[in-house]
This record gives C-alpha cells, structure tokens and sequence, in this order.
C-alpha cells in the first residue's frame, strides 16, 4: 500500500477540474480496504473535537471517503443529535435525523441518504464535518462540483470542520466567490 505520507502535497496551482482529476487518481491507488484503514486516524483526530457537541452535522460516507459509518452509530449511541444531508433537487439539500442505517435509503447520485424527519434549527448545529475532494491550510474545500455544501454553508453559522484523508490536503484549492471554507481540516 503505498503511504499517504509519500504521497506529495499539489504544489502546483491547478484547476479545480484538474485537481479533481488529480486526487482522484491518488485514490485509485488504494484498495476500498486500505482506504478504511487510512479513515482510523482520521476518525481518531476528529472524535474529540465532538466530545462536547450534542448535536452534529454529519455525511455518510460515499466508498472514497473517510469512512464515517461507525463514528455515526457510535454519536447515536451515545445520545448525541447525528443529522446527514439528503439532495432534493439539483440544487437544494435538507438535513434529516440519523437514527442508525435502517434510516438509509439510495438517494440522488446514488449515495445513502437519511429518510429521518427533516431539521431546519441550524442554530442548534454544534459542529458541521464536510466532506471534500480536497482542502488546503486555509480551510478552502474543493468538492465535487454541485454546489449543495457552499450553499449550506452560506447560510450556517457554527463550526465547520472539513474531513479528508492526508493526501487530500494540498498547497492550494483554486476558490470561486460563491466557495465557503471550513473552519479547520482534521
């Protein structure tokens, strides 16, 4: 397996569509079971900065990202508030109440979504964890292209904390006016 340490960080400005490119063929170099075992860490870093949130925004991870399914199950059962975005539209994403994975069923882009009841008080949002393509030192996301997650961003106030593997971590993340950062990456 090769290390996601030797893996080296972008250092060359590049297009989000070639960025895109770019982390996607770092991902092909490993297998869905090694990419499991790169989530461990990650998860590990990530489980204390939620110690004290009681409700938290989270995704359910598609097979090339940090695997965040136990993590989930794990902040249900200990009574924390787990909400996971589910798409409505081409440009519109709610957030519904993740109770465990009997909640899921395929939704749009063929990801698992939450079939919960919907939640609309972002106020009560702790903590929001992002998924991205990639990110860089200043919090700047690259995702997948439509949007959903800077549009929900826009409007969320609270803390955001982008989520990735060490090797989605780049010198730069080309930025748009409408892109939204996050607050830190673990």
């Amino acid at each position: 397996m090769p290390s996601p340490r030797s893996l080296q960080p972008v250092s060359l400005i590049m297009r989000k569509d070639e960025l895109r490119q770019y982390i996607s063929q770092q991902k092909r170099q490993f297998t869905p079971r090694q990419l499991a075992q790169l989530s461990l860490p990650v998860i590990a870093r990530l489980r204390p900065l939620l110690a004290e949130a009681q409700t938290i925004l989270a995704y359910y991870a598609l097979p090339d990202e940090v695997d965040t399914h136990a993590l989930l199950d794990a902040l249900v059962a200990e009574g924390k508030t787990v909400l996971l975005p589910k798409v409505l539209d081409g440009a519109t994403m709610e957030l519904r109440c993740y109770q465990g994975p009997q909640d899921l069923r395929e939704g749009a882009y063929h990801i698992l979504e939450p079939t919960g009841a919907p939640f609309t008080d972002l106020s009560r949002i702790d903590i929001a964890l992002i998924p991205g393509l990639a990110f860089d030192a200043q919090g700047h996301r690259l995702g997948r292209g439509k949007g959903y997650y800077d549009r929900f961003l826009s409007a969320f106030k609270g803390q955001t904390i982008g989520v990735c593997f060490d090797f989605q971590k780049v010198a730069e993340v080309p930025v748009d006016a409408h892109d939204v950062s996050v607050d830190r990456v673990v």
